[in-house]
């Protein structure tokens, strides 16, 4: 604390050898570099919020949007009566043949597997569509690895109806 108190003093007495006009631009820097400080720590951060909220709510608008959609259209699909288990069966087999040679269906009792082999993102979202849509298949598993310009690997979905 001795040393706290010795510099004190020291920057008093040279302060108080300064002249008149060196002491006002002492004070005058003093009174700058409290000003930009509070601005840097105080004012500045509370700026760049207010900045930018309108942005960031209506990217939080477009998300609540979206998932509002989305969870209409999940009542909607529930309140859809039951498909049978050889209408899904058909319907996952017309959405397979129109992958080509891209996919292989292996239908269990209540799960049925994609094998999909160079299959681009495109076809995937189709192929799931159509499985949700006309199966009411709901996707409970994927593996898939990216091969060159499409996609490898399986895809499980739940049969609704069994």
């Amino acid at each position: 604390m001795n040393a706290l108190t010795e510099s004190r003093d020291q920057l008093a007495r040279r302060y108080a050898a300064l002249a008149p006009r060196e002491r006002v631009l002492v004070a005058v820097m003093g009174v700058a570099l409290v000003v930009l400080l509070l601005w840097m720590l105080l004012v500045r951060p509370a700026w760049t919020t207010l900045s930018q909220a309108p942005a960031r709510r209506a990217q939080a608008d477009v998300a609540l949007l979206r998932m509002q959609q989305i969870a209409i259209e999940a009542k909607a699909l529930r309140a859809m009566p039951p498909v049978a288990p050889g209408q899904a069966e058909q319907v996952l087999k017309a959405a397979t043949e129109q992958l080509g040679g891209k996919g292989k269906l292996m239908l269990g009792s209540d799960r049925a597997t994609l094998q999909l082999t160079g299959a681009t993102g495109e076809d995937i979202r189709q192929w799931l569509l159509q499985a949700r849509g006309g199966a009411h298949a709901r996707p409970v598993e994927a593996n898939l690895t990216r091969a060159g310009d499409g996609y490898n690997g399986t895809l499980v979905v739940s049969l609704a109806g069994a």
